[in-house]
């Protein structure tokens, strides 16, 4: 991998990043990641141990849908619960059983860019084709985009595989800035990002600001995925395709083709059921909908909870209402 190091030249007030080369090794094209990866869940006895047994039940289903691939180890695999041994091991086990065929993103993110770079290279010797790496939070108010470019830069740098750059404002309280992306796109080793904020005015302009580089966005969602693929983005990551697989890739398929009006109306039928698996009452509203459609969902592990009675029948009403269950 060449490594690379940043330059700034500042211009009045603004400030532009280069890439400066330090060896002469060739690049090729970025990795494709176009398609729809649903974002696993990681099930959990009810002694709160990871459920490897439901955990290859689920991948052998997966295994079956048209997606382009999995994400494992991404918000919804409750990830910051797992530890260091974990986290890897779960990656290990769905790559024993995902067909070559389908790419495997693995979220490596930590909060220092050392064990950033440390976690990117496990997951890479466990069977991960690219890496998902969300921003650091803890300090958000020191994460600027000269802070975050120095962090993405050093774990491109050393990654041995692509990366891709996810930015999550409702779990991190902060978004990777455009700037940010727009620098870090040029990049040979970052292929892409995963924009989980839902804004398409800023996902659109990211996506016209970096068309002229080798650059991928997937969106962060089905709730706004017909949006995003208008606006140029290529996938998504979608939380809801672990329920509703088939219907998640029907949809990406539908605007592929431009048939924009079959495409409205399955978009406005996903709305309500996958809010009400993110941001509405998150993994345990996910894992409950996964046991409903013949997955193995699990219990999550503390501090989340499991639903009330009360969420238990909104996230009913939330699917059968728009005729899913």
């Amino acid at each position: 991998m060449a490594m690379f190091s940043i330059r700034a030249l500042k211009y009045g007030r603004n400030v532009t990043f280069l890439w400066k080369r330090t060896n002469t090794k060739s690049t090729t094209r970025k990795l494709n990641i176009s398609g729809i990866y649903p974002p696993i869940a990681t099930p959990f006895t009810e002694s709160e141990e990871v459920d490897y047994q439901k955990l290859d039940e689920n991948i052998e289903k997966y295994s079956k849908f048209p997606f382009k691939g999995l994400v494992v180890q991404g918000s919804n695999g409750e990830y910051p619960y797992l530890t260091i041994n974990e986290r890897l091991e779960v990656v290990k086990r769905v790559r024993d059983i995902l067909p070559k065929s389908k790419l495997l993103i693995a979220g490596s993110g930590c909060e220092s860019t050392k064990a950033t770079v440390q976690m990117t290279e496990g997951m890479a010797h466990a069977g991960a084709d690219a890496v998902l790496v969300v921003t650091p939070c803890f300090y958000r108010g020191r994460m600027d985009s000269k802070a975050l470019i120095h962090h993405y830069t050093k774990v491109a740098d050393a990654s041995p595989v692509p990366v891709v750059l996810y930015s999550v404002p409702a779990n991190t309280g902060l978004e990777l800035p455009v700037d940010a992306v727009v620098c870090l796109s040029q990049h040979p080793n970052i292929v892409g990002l995963k924009d989980s904020g839902g804004d398409i005015t800023r996902i659109g302009l990211i996506i016209h600001k970096t068309r002229s580089e080798d650059f991928q966005v997937l969106a962060g969602s089905a709730g706004f995925l017909m949006a995003a693929y208008a606006v140029g983005a290529i996938g998504g990551v979608c939380a809801l395709a672990n329920v509703l697989g088939e219907e998640v890739c029907e949809l990406e398929r539908l605007c592929m083709l431009g048939q924009w009006e079959k495409a409205r109306e399955l978009q406005h039928r996903l709305i309500e059921p996958n809010a009400a698996v993110t941001r509405k009452y998150g993994v345990a509203a996910l894992k409950q909908a996964m046991e409903w459609f013949g997955f193995q969902g699990g219990a999550t592990r503390s501090p989340l909870q499991p639903l009330s009675q009360t969420e238990l029948q909104q996230l009913r009403m939330d699917f059968s209402s728009n005729g899913w269950l």
